[in-house]
């Protein structure tokens, strides 16, 4: 593993075990067994190191949605299993659970996080539109509701107290007139 790995994932080792807070250049080059010239040389610095460990992971949440693409028959069908499959692993992830979680002591409550993870939704939803035509125009207005709807998951729904099924029963009611909206004739 090059020493880019190792460092992002010692980051990401105490990003899960101690918050955001606790990372600094010192204790990364520590963990991951290089020097602090080391970090420094590769990422520059603290701000860079956690955003790139951030970054890289929810990289991995792109082919996750990806396969739901494919395996999904409506829109709405899309838009409510992206959200049980984003609980899923941002609760089972200890970065993105502590990312999404740990309160204000996180670059997520940033002023500007709500318009990144916007824009982050809209990539993730902009390749549906080729496979769902009809939300052509709607990806921004989507991507809108499945942060705030996605964070109100994410921070109030536990896989223990509503589980999947429940989740997505009651995603698919709330969501089905803005998803699939009736037609007008």
């Amino acid at each position: 593993m090059r020493s880019r790995e190792i460092i992002l994932e010692a980051t990401r080792a105490v990003i899960g075990e101690s918050g955001f807070t606790a990372v600094n250049v010192a204790g990364v080059a520590r963990r991951a067994g290089v020097s602090r010239q080391t970090v420094h040389s590769i990422f520059g610095t603290r701000e860079e190191l956690v955003s790139q460990a951030v970054s890289d992971r929810l990289t991995s949440l792109t082919g996750a949605f990806a396969e739901l693409m494919e395996s999904t028959e409506t829109p709405l069908g899309l838009f409510v299993e992206m959200m049980i499959q984003a609980r899923h692993h941002v609760l089972g992830d200890p970065l993105l659970r502590e990312l999404t979680l740990s309160g204000t002591a996180n670059p997520i409550f940033d002023p500007g996080a709500a318009r990144r993870a916007h824009d982050y939704a809209v990539a993730l939803l902009s390749p549906a539109v080729a496979r769902f035509p009809e939300l052509e125009g709607r990806v921004e207005n989507l991507a809108d509701i499945a942060v705030h709807v996605g964070w109100s998951v994410l921070c109030l729904d536990d896989p223990a107290s509503r589980p999947d099924a429940e989740l997505r029963a009651f995603i698919s009611g709330w969501m089905a007139p803005v998803v699939d909206p009736p037609r007008r004739e």
